[in-house]
């Protein structure tokens, strides 16, 4: 499903050069739920940004279902990003004079579904909020503005879905509540990776990688 050969992102900062990735290979199988972990600056950002076809490396390979999408042109990218990836970010990012409906719709429209708000009653209907389909972002709660961006993020049926910090703006309850919808939906077949600085939340996958000065490390190192 998703390998990485190698890969090397370079940023300038201050004047200096910083490798966000430091030669990162791993491989993540289809159906597998993995976290990608570390501290903030490790590097997991960077990694999310180039599995989810958000940007490129500057060395290195991405394979993604066996096609190397590294040097892809940025319509092809965006191509590949609407059909065949869902992203959930911690702000929800959901547009707030919008009906949960109408933000899950949205994506569909790019993507050319004639059948846009069958396909987003559906995946409200997954995510358990056929009820609140007509709320407004502001008439929901914390949760419930996650499940309508996890819908979102499902709409088209994508193979892979990538979640940063999904559950960083909830309580704890909640954020549970949220993973055990992301765990369904990985039985259901989907491919999901979660970033995330949290060991609880990485508790829930089948395996994480740690990354660690824009490496891959074997072990977090423990608190003096």
């Amino acid at each position: 499903m998703i390998e990485t050969q190698e890969l090397v992102k370079r940023y300038e900062l201050g004047g200096q050069v910083v490798n966000a990735l430091d030669h990162v290979s791993l491989r993540i199988e289809s159906g597998e739920m993995v976290a990608i972990r570390g501290p903030s600056g490790s590097g997991k950002s960077t990694l999310m940004n180039i599995i989810g076809c958000l940007d490129r490396p500057d060395e290195g390979r991405y394979l993604l279902e066996g096609e190397d999408v590294s040097r892809l042109s940025k319509n092809r990218l965006a191509e590949i990003r609407n059909r065949r990836i869902g992203f959930v970010f911690q702000t929800f990012n959901l547009l707030p004079r919008m009906s949960a409906l109408e933000n899950v719709e949205l994506p569909q429209h790019y993507a050319g579904r004639s059948d846009a708000k069958k396909r987003a009653i559906e995946a409200l209907r997954i995510v358990g909020l056929a009820d609140r389909m007509h709320h407004e972002p502001s008439q929901l709660s914390g949760g419930q503005r996650q499940r309508v961006a996890i819908a979102r993020a499902i709409v088209n049926d994508p193979a892979m879905l990538l979640a940063d910090e999904p559950t960083g703006a909830l309580d704890s309850k909640t954020g549970e509540e949220i993973l055990a919808l992301f765990k369904e939906l990985n039985e259901q077949g989907r491919t999901i990776i979660l970033v995330t600085h949290d060991a609880a939340v990485a508790a829930h996958c089948d395996w994480e990688v740690f990354l660690r000065d824009g490496k891959i490390a074997d072990a977090p190192v423990a608190a003096s």
